[in-house]
């Protein structure tokens, strides 16, 4: 097994489809995970392309965040698509990775990734409410490259 199957168990990565669920009960935003061995680049440019591949540049709203996790290199990166950046505050991304990495360091990575998927939803609700004709636009499942 790869050290990227290994990184969360089936039941951990059942509760991560469930809090991203839960996250876009409200809103019209669309969250993904990504989880990659490594880095190939620079993991910003690196999530940026994993962006460009998920199409989560085609949302309607332009409200999709990616939470990009490169395993070995023991980087993640969130990214808001541009609708989402325009509206949330300044820092917003920062203190999301901020709660994410306090449980990361304990090797917590479910704990993390689902307080990281909460706090996003929180923003998408809030700029971004459901509306009666929305649809879920992205898959809920966990990519893996």
């Amino acid at each position: 097994m790869s050290s990227v199957e290994n990184f969360i168990s089936a039941d951990d990565e059942q509760e991560i489809v469930d809090a991203i669920r839960e996250a876009e009960k409200n809103t019209s935003g669309e969250i993904r995970i990504h989880m990659e061995r490594s880095a190939s680049s620079d993991p910003l440019n690196r999530a940026a392309e994993v962006f460009q591949l998920l199409k989560m540049n085609n949302t309607r709203a332009r409200n999709g965040v990616l939470i990009y996790i490169a395993v070995e290199s023991r980087v993640f990166v969130i990214l808001g698509d541009e609708g989402i950046n325009q509206v949330v505050p300044d820092g917003f991304w920062k203190s999301t990775r901020d709660v994410m990495r306090e449980p990361f360091k304990k090797g917590e990575f479910k704990k993390g990734i689902i307080e990281g998927i909460l706090m996003a939803g929180e923003q998408l609700q809030k700029y971004f409410p459901r509306e009666p004709d929305d649809e879920n636009e992205l898959p809920d499942d966990i990519s893996r490259g």
